[in-house]
Order: structure tokens, then C-alpha cells, then sequence
């Protein structure tokens, strides 16, 4: 006879077991002696003010390193809190491990507290949905979540746990002999595919490589860079594709985006998919006739939406090196001279004296271009950015510059809201234990930042040095003027005349600060900005606010396209 062990103790020293070091959450009946025990098992518990970020922020953990972070949720509505999160995660292929607390099963059909069909109910969010029958059998579960949640293409998976499963005691001898978390498998590609994708690219006019945040994940930035500076081919990247080479290279033709998709002839797609993001790969975005060379993990995805001229299931870093090794074996290089690098330049230069135009435009109220001009140029180079927004992110996204990968986190490919602070408190955490010496800049809209704002007591708690940018506009895509807001307010008919994407004009989300006794910035100038982000940066033991105000009817440069592509069907 071995010693009695209760289901929140076997549970616990699984996950530590598997791997796994942080665990986000919300407490409360039946998991609140489980978080205790993940703490003796030496797991970092964070605890948080919303499941929602608490889910976000787990899953950018499991982005940044490599390895799933767990969510622990009360039951019922705490676990259906946590699917906007799974399907975030899902959707963006960020590994997270859920675990959820549930009724007692002898409740199960009588009206238990919080009763909830919780397995089925996420399992259209997740890879894996489960729910282990016994004590002894948690260990087998928990293993399997972990590795399906980082192989493959990565996700979210769910661990359902009753609460007399948690509480019920075994012989530790009836306790399967569990096993560490296995290798993640490479997939190496079709040789015959690499050199079809060479010979293509040998033959391309005008050849684009696009950089997904798939490469991002894989840690394929050596085998994209030594790419792109061997083969001198033009790349532009996905959102969080930034920074796998940098957004600095002269190789880079983001600002000339629309017109190297539109009239590329040979795509290299290496991590990115053809979704709403890169506008499905179809007419008129993309050239009719353009050929794709696509590198994915996931069978399934090739050829979705377009039909790929060649279509590579493997790995990043060993398709790439691959290629590479090709293309130096033919000595190719896509020459600076070609009319293609000529025209992209010319594009390049011609949108950036637009944004320069509309940046050097410093007079209050301020516009976007004008924010993050002078952010970015005093904020560190080696920074994670976090961004989500409506404008704020989009304009952000070509302003806030990344040099390296995994330094951008946002909205991402299921445009959530909401997601800012638990990413940022995630990237927080993961400098303060593998690069301390890293900021983390968080950038919001004023609509984005209200879906999870509550989080800078979570920062503030576990001092986490975050500089939250609010990029204030008064609304959700554009705001109004405070006299006519306040002329609104008066009139008696507010919910009826107040336009629907309308808020509180110039709120001081600043003195929000002021909660924890520390400083929040209320910015209305350039030179007030600098100011605020210089003391900003010398705050190390918490977070801070920096309140910018521009104006309620700033936009984005024209465009030569919508933003999104509207379906012909």
C-alpha cells in the first residue's frame, strides 16, 4: 500500500509532470484546493480577473515559449467564459491546456450548482475534449491534452474535472508510472516538392515570399533570414509574422503591400494561410495567374481557398533549409536590377512620403500617423509590442516596426477583441523569466482596451512593468467632439441620436492608475508624449497608463482597397 493522494494533487503533479509552468485563472468552488496544489507542485499561478484573459493570456504564453500554459476556471459559467479564449486560441494555433472544474457527477441531471455539459460544449472550440473517469486515469488525459495541444498544428484543449474526481483520494500505487512530455515531431518535405518550388521560383518575374506567423511559432527565423538575404527575394509578413526578418530590412516591401500581392506572378507562402488576412489569395487582390508555393504543417490546409502550383506539407526550418541549399547549389539571386525590385521601391517610397506627411502633422488634436511616429522612435528596439484596436492596431502595424520574432502579439487571425492585457501580462511574465531585461508595450484603442481594462490590477499585483498606450479617439472606429458629445448627453434622447460607436468623449482612463497610488499620463502633444513614455520606462515595479487623446475622426491613409475582401459569391 502506497500513501493517499487526492485527484487535485494527482492532477497538479501531471501538469508539472508534462511540462507545464504557468497556470492563468479564476478560483472559486471546486478548484480552489487545486490551485493550492499547483502551486506545492511548483507551478506559477496567476490569478486573474476574467477568464476571457485569462485564456488570452495563457495562450500567448504557450506562443512565446513554445509550451502550452494551463487555464483554471470555476464551473459553468467560468469554463464558458474561457471559449472566447479557446477559440482564439484555436483559430490562431497557440497552444493552451483548459481545465475546468464541474459538478459533482452524482448531481449530474438534478440540478447541480452550476450544472453545465461542459466536454461537448467546448469541444467545437478545441482539439481535444475530455473528461477522465477516475483519479487514476488523470495522468493518461493530462498527457495526451498536452501533446495534442503543441503537435501538429498547434491549439486548445479541455480537461473537464467533477468535483468529486478533485476531492476523491486513491492509493498512489493505482497510479499509472507517467512519462515526461515527448519531442514534438519534425515533418520534413518532399524532396521532389523542394525542387519544383526552386525551379518556379527560378523562373518568376516578379516573386513575393510571404512570412506567416507559422514561421513565427516554428523558431524558423535563421532559415528565413539566411533565405532571404541568399536569394535577395522581396518578402513582406502576416501581422505576427513580423520580425522573423526584420521589418527594418531593406528586403521588406511592407509598404508596398497591395501592389506585390496584386501583381506578384510566384508566391513562396512559408506559415501564413490564404485567409481574410491575405484577402483568400483570389482576384483582385492577387494576380489570376499567380503560382503558390505553400509550406504548412497541416496537410489539410494546402490548397484551401486557391489551388497551390506546389503544395509542401512540412515543417518551416526543414523546408526552408532545404530550399536554400537548392537555390545556393543553382547560385540564384533575384537581382536588384530586375524592373520588379524597381517598381516595388518606387511604391515603397511614394506610400512612405504619404505617411511621413501625414505623421509630421503634430498640431493637437493629434492623428494616428503622429502617435506612433513618436512612440516608436522612443520606445526600445527590442520591445514586445502588443496591439489591438480597430485603426490603432491596423496603422500600428505598419509604425510600431518589429526586428525581432514573436514580438508582436494581436488581434490576430480571429480578429478578437479584448485580447491586449492578458497578452501583455503573459509577455510580461515571460521576459521577467527568460529575458528580463525586456519591455513590454501594450497599445490599445479606447474600445479595445475597455473589454479587459480591469487586468491593470492584475499587472499591478504581480508588478509587472507594462506600459499601457491608450490610443484615446472617443469610439470604436471613429468618436465625437466633446461639445457635441456633451450637447448629446443634454438633449434627453442619447441612446436614440448618440451614434452606435460612439463613447465617452476624452475619458481619463489615466487615473485609473490612481487605484494602485501610482501615476497614469494624460497626453494631448508630442512633446507630452515623450515625456510620458520616458518616465514610463523608468517605472519597474507595475504597470502605468498613458492616456492619448487624438482626434475623434483620425483615420488611416486612403487605400487602394478596402481592408477587407467582400465575397463575388
Amino acid at each position: 500500500m502506497g500513501e493517499e493522494v487526492d485527484g487535485n494533487t494527482v492532477l497538479a503533479q501531471s501538469l508539472k509532470q508534462q511540462g507545464v509552468e504557468f497556470i492563468f485563472g479564476i478560483i472559486g468552488y471546486p478548484v480552489i484546493e487545486l490551485s493550492m496544489a499547483l502551486q506545492m507542485a511548483d507551478i506559477h499561478y496567476v490569478g486573474m480577473r476574467n477568464e476571457q484573459a485569462a485564456c488570452y493570456a495563457a495562450q500567448a504564453l504557450g506562443y512565446l515559449t513554445g509550451n502550452p500554459a494551463g487555464v483554471l476556471c470555476v464551473s459553468g459559467p467560468g469554463v464558458l467564459h474561457t471559449f472566447a479564449g479557446m477559440a482564439n486560441a484555436q483559430i490562431n494555433c497557440w497552444p493552451v491546456v483548459v481545465i475546468g472544474g464541474s459538478s459533482p457527477q452524482d448531481h449530474e441531471g438534478i440540478g447541480g450548482f452550476q450544472e453545465c455539459n461542459q466536454v461537448e460544449l467546448a469541444r467545437p472550440y478545441c482539439k481535444y475534449s475530455a473528461r477522465p473517469p477516475s483519479v487514476s486515469l488523470i495522468p493518461l488525459h493530462v498527457e495526451k491534452a498536452v501533446r495534442l495541444s503543441k503537435n501538429g498544428r498547434p491549439g486548445a484543449v479541455y480537461l473537464d474535472f467533477p468535483a468529486n474526481i478533485l476531492s476523491a483520494k486513491v492509493d498512489s500505487t493505482t497510479i499509472p508510472r507517467q512519462y515526461g512530455p515527448t519531442e514534438i515531431p519534425l515533418i520534413y518535405p518532399d524532396p521532389v516538392k523542394i525542387q519544383e518550388a526552386v525551379e518556379l521560383l527560378g523562373q518568376a518575374k516578379r516573386p513575393l515570399v510571404i512570412v506567416g506567423k507559422g514561421a513565427a511559432y516554428s523558431r524558423a527565423e535563421k532559415e528565413v533570414n539566411e533565405l532571404i538575404n541568399a536569394s535577395n527575394l522581396p518578402f513582406l509578413a502576416t501581422p505576427m509574422g513580423k520580425g522573423v526578418v526584420p521589418d527594418t530590412s531593406d528586403r521588406c516591401i511592407g509598404p508596398a503591400r497591395s501592389l506585390a500581392l496584386q501583381k506578384a506572378d510566384v508566391i513562396l507562402l512559408l506559415g501564413a494561410r490564404l485567409n481574410w488576412i491575405l484577402h483568400f489569395g483570389r482576384p483582385e487582390r492577387f494576380s489570376p495567374d499567380v503560382k503558390v508555393i505553400q509550406i504548412d504543417i497541416l496537410a489539410e490546409e494546402l490548397h484551401n481557398s486557391v489551388k497551390s502550383a506546389v503544395a509542401i506539407q512540412s515543417d518551416i526550418k526543414t523546408a526552408v533549409s532545404q530550399i536554400v541549399d537548392s537555390l545556393k547549389q543553382k547560385k540564384f539571386e533575384f537581382s536588384s536590377s530586375e524592373e520588379w525590385w524597381k517598381v516595388l521601391k518606387r511604391k515603397c517610397e511614394d506610400n512612405r512620403k504619404i505617411v511621413d506627411g501625414m505623421a509630421s502633422d503634430v498640431q493637437p488634436p493629434l492623428n494616428y500617423y503622429a502617435v506612433f511616429k513618436n512612440l516608436y522612435e522612443n520606445i526600445p528596439e527590442d520591445c514586445i509590442i502588443v496591439s489591438e484596436g480597430a485603426n490603432t492596431m491596423d496603422i500600428g502595424r505598419s509604425m510600431l516596426l518589429n526586428k525581432l520574432p514573436r514580438h508582436r502579439l494581436d488581434a490576430g487571425t480571429f480578429g478578437t477583441m479584448g485580447v491586449g492585457p492578458g497578452f501583455a501580462i503573459a509577455a510580461a511574465l515571460y521576459c521577467r523569466h527568460y529575458e528580463p531585461k525586456k519591455r513590454v508595450i501594450c497599445v490599445e484603442g479606447d474600445s479595445a482596451f475597455g473589454f479587459s481594462g480591469m487586468e491593470i490590477e492584475t499587472m499591478a499585483r504581480y508588478k509587472l512593468p507594462i506600459t499601457v498606450v491608450v490610443v484615446n479617439n472617443s469610439g470604436i472606429y471613429t468618436g465625437m467632439e466633446p461639445e457635441v458629445f456633451k450637447d448629446i448627453q443634454d438633449s434627453g434622447e442619447i441612446t436614440k441620436v448618440t451614434p452606435p460607436g460612439c463613447l465617452s468623449s476624452c475619458t481619463r482612463y489615466d487615473n485609473m492608475m490612481a487605484l494602485f497610488g501610482k501615476p497614469g499620463f494624460f497626453v494631448q502633444t508630442v512633446p507630452e508624449l515623450k515625456e510620458a513614455i520616458g518616465q514610463a520606462l523608468k517605472i519597474e515595479d507595475g504597470p502605468t497608463v498613458i492616456n492619448v487623446i487624438i482626434n475623434p475622426t483620425a483615420d488611416r491613409k486612403p487605400q487602394t482597397f478596402n481592408w477587407l475582401t467582400e465575397s463575388k459569391l
